[in-house]
């Protein structure tokens, strides 16, 4: 079945915008078959039904529709021979393309076809005139089109007395009020309204031309009560008036204001003359003729360089008072000081670009082999509109970094804007010059600043980009990160395309969660994965104390470092998936040394564990470790966090009850389903598992996943739970060496999971032995450092029967 539509892809040309009232004469009248207000309800009619998209036919307006699609085509080549009428019917739901008798509302309109004409090849335009309210009844027919009994429904009169008159003059009243404050209403519709007597011809004239939404005017063709009819339109003709009252009003203080502005234009005009004649003037000349200069070195292209010779005509009779004066001298200045022309001769050496790499960042091979391999193809096809890349990671692993270190390779300029916040679309398409202290996007202001058009531009913090009512930063983004389209790229305030081909940008981010799918489609995600504590001991000893000790006007021989040190700290004083606060704390600990330096208490401070306790205090982590013994119902689960990999101890008990289940934990929506899914396993496996039935009805459980402050989601906990279930109501003890990950079907199948190298450095720092993974997860194994490879056992599973073979413990 089809949809027909008033949309703006559907409607003819030269469709009127709303309906009309029909007052041509006999035409105007009731068809045969159809009811006036007041009359009893005649025997059903079986009609054609037409469903209509975001559109309401009322009773005594004359609508245009288009037909374009075959099935309607179809309605009206075999019904209109037939008979002119057809039943018109709005459908629920508008993206349906092809409703049934239940995707329609049940009320319409019937409707009588005055005229017909053909649009295209595969459409017409009919003209239809509104006779009665209908109700669709028996549908008698689905295919090709639907037809089906309809019952007319006519309107319940009111009462002729003073409170309708009253209701009647007040509802013509205010419509007549708002059509006048309406600048584009005409006399005839006042006139149309003045002369309409009905009230029911009055309503639905008015339900038509107000505007309403259509689940509005569905709801006033359903109406029958005309007084209740009047009673709603009268609420909507109020806000209405007081909206229009208020545009009326900001059209009169506009027309102030600018009579007052070509006053004060007149004044400056004469100002600028007296100033003429005591040869005052001549600071403007001297600005506009440096400026003409400036715009001719900077190879502005042809449309850019009109529009310039147009501002500064405009600057030359500006007075240097006018406001306007000093927003085209910083919009030609602009215009004067971008990049145009200007690119920064490119050298592409791949051995100095491995050599910077290895100076700058520890470890990270797969990273540094996937830059050379990008750098390697600007060498070779410098022209080509590479990758946008963007670094995925978190906090503290480099990813800004990295790209100072591709700029540094490539001999080009670094900036870096951070999008951490910002809402108004404006930071980057730029403000329009509608205004004083208006000023460019982010994006212009920074090539200015570097003065060449092909820099090295990092946009950092990608997903923490907000949206409200100034607009979608990241949806401008889509044009800029696009090297079909940024060619030409238009700042609002600059007003001319720039292009953005040349400009290598590279985007960072904590999460694709927050990026939308659009934006995300233009980039390639390079993952940045967090450091064992092997390669953070390597950054710690070979850079980040060194810097810190430099830093704090310290020589390498007055603070030199143990390996015992540095993993104190790591282990006891930070949590992290990098090293950010890492060098945070080696610095906490090089003042306290610098202090006794200075203090001429000693020359040199050998640093060991004793003396970053002592400066740093307590502990302030506690070491992730396995289970101490192994108890029926407690599993080590692994979870992956925007910090790295952690660790949960899931906890199953049960008590006598009547069968209650509860969770505890802060647990999200995901891991409660795969607990309750878990539960669901047990008790289907109950016989192969060895379980008593009953013991599932007389006892209650409880799991819980401590810290139960901490929110905790994710779909790969299914596992976990199913073997903290299975060895709770088993009695077998699961080993306190063994970790899992992975979800779990209904069949007991092992799904696969993500961040399997965040979760393994996990197990390796709590001393995990074995780790239980999906068999799908066996492709990431060449993925994880050595350093986990050699010291855990990685054990693909396929089923919750492989899990339960290796995790419980044998009787």
């Amino acid at each position: 079945m089809q949809t027909e539509t008033r949309s703006p892809d559907d409607s003819p040309p030269q469709a009127p915008v709303a309906p009309v009232l029909d007052v041509a004469g006999p035409d105007a009248g009731a068809a045969e078959g159809t009811t006036r207000t007041g009359d009893p309800p005649a025997s059903p009619l079986t009609l054609a039904v037409l469903p209509l998209r975001n559109t309401i036919v009322f009773p005594g307006t004359v609508v245009p529709l288009s037909v374009n699609r075959a099935g309607s085509l179809r309605l009206l080549e075999e019904s209109l021979p037939q008979g002119k009428m057809l039943a018109l019917v709005m459908q629920k739901d508008p993206a349906n393309d092809e409703p049934g008798p239940a995707d329609l509302h049940e009320h319409g309109t019937l409707a009588k076809v005055i005229s017909m004409m053909r649009q295209t090849q595969n459409g017409v335009v009919i003209l239809v005139h509104g006779e009665d309210r209908i109700r669709v009844k028996n549908p008698v027919q689905t295919e090709p089109f639907l037809r089906a009994e309809v019952e007319v429904l006519p309107s319940v009169a009111p009462a002729t007395d003073d409170n309708t008159a009253a209701a009647m003059a007040n509802l013509r009243e205010s419509a007549v009020k708002l059509l006048k404050l309406r600048p584009d209403a005409s006399e005839e519709a006042v006139n149309a309204v003045n002369g309409i007597h009905d009230a029911s011809t009055l309503t639905d004239f008015l339900a038509s031309n107000l505007g309403l939404e259509v689940g509005e005017q569905q709801a006033l063709l359903e109406e029958r009560d005309v007084l209740r009819r009047i009673a709603r339109l009268q609420g909507h003709l109020y806000n209405q008036l007081h909206i229009a009252e208020l545009q009326s009003k900001l059209r009169q203080d506009v027309q102030s204001e600018f009579s007052e502005a070509q006053k004060r234009a007149y004044l400056r005009e004469q100002v600028r003359a007296i100033q003429k004649e005591l040869g005052e003037d001549g600071g403007t000349e001297e600005q506009v003729e440096d400026l003409r200069r400036r715009l001719d070195e900077a190879g502005l292209p042809d449309k850019a360089k009109a529009q310039a010779k147009k501002e500064l005509k405009k600057l030359e009779i500006t007075p240097a008072a006018s406001p306007d004066h000093s927003v085209t001298l910083n919009y030609l200045e602009t215009l004067a000081d971008l990049p145009w022309q200007k690119l920064d001769e490119e050298h592409v050496d791949l051995k100095k670009a491995q050599e910077i790499l290895d100076r700058d960042h520890y470890g990270l091979e797969k990273i540094k082999r996937r830059l050379i391999e990008y750098l390697a193809v600007r060498k070779l096809n410098p022209a080509g509109h590479g990758p946008i890349l963007c670094f995925l990671g978190p906090p503290g692993v480099g990813k800004t970094s990295l790209g100072q270190s591709i700029a540094d390779s490539l001999g080009r300029k670094f900036a870096r804007i951070s999008l951490g916040g910002i809402r108004d679309e404006s930071e980057i398409r730029g403000h329009r010059r509608t205004y004083i202290g208006s000023m460019p996007g982010r994006l212009i202001q920074e090539l200015r600043r570097l003065g060449t058009r092909n820099p090295v531009i990092m946009l950092d913090e990608l997903d923490k980009m907000g949206a409200d009512f100034r607009g979608d930063p990241a949806s401008a983004l889509l044009e800029v990160l696009d090297p079909r389209q940024n060619h030409e790229f238009v700042d609002r305030y600059v007003d001319l395309p720039f292009d953005l081909s040349q400009v290598m940008f590279i985007a960072t981010c904590n999460t694709l969660d927050t990026v939308p799918a659009p934006l995300r489609d233009r980039m390639e995600v390079v993952q940045l994965p967090g450091y064992t504590e092997r390669e953070k001991l390597a950054i710690g000893r070979s850079y980040l104390v060194r810097r810190q000790v430099e830093e704090h006007g310290l020589k390498p021989e007055q603070c030199p470092w143990t390996d015992e040190a540095i993993s104190t700290v790591i282990e006891d004083y930070t949590r992290e998936a990098g090293v950010r606060n890492l060098e945070r704390q080696i610095a906490s600990v090089v003042r306290h040394v610098a202090a006794q330096v200075a203090k001429e208490e000693t020359d040199r401070v050998e640093v060991t564990p004793a003396v970053v306790v002592e400066a740093l205090g307590a502990a302030q982590f506690g070491r992730e470790s396995r289970l101490q013994s192994s108890a029926p119902g407690v599993v080590t689960g692994l979870a992956y966090t925007s910090v790295g990999g952690e660790i949960l101890h899931i906890e199953a008990v049960r008590y006598p009850g009547k069968g209650g289940f509860i969770l505890t934990g802060q647990l999200g929506d995901v891991m409660k389903e795969s607990v309750r899914a878990a539960l669901s396993l047990v008790r289907s496996r109950a016989d192969k598992l060895g379980i008593d039935p009953k013991e599932f009805e007389e006892t209650e459980v409880h799991v819980h996943v401590p810290a139960g402050a901490v929110p905790k989601d994710g779909p790969s906990a299914g596992i976990a739970m199913f073997t903290a279930l299975a060895s709770l109501y088993t009695g077998r003890p699961v080993s306190k060496d063994v970790a899992m990950t992975g979800e779990v079907t209904l069949r007991g199948l092992a799904l696969p999971i993500g961040g399997l190298k965040e979760k393994s450095i996990a197990a390796l720092r709590a001393g995990i032995k074995t780790i239980l993974i999906p068999r799908l997860n066996e492709k990431d194994i060449p993925e994880l450092p050595a350093e986990v490879r050699e010291t855990v056992r990685i054990i693909p599973v396929d089923t919750v029967d492989d899990v339960l073979r290796e995790a419980l413990v044998s009787e």
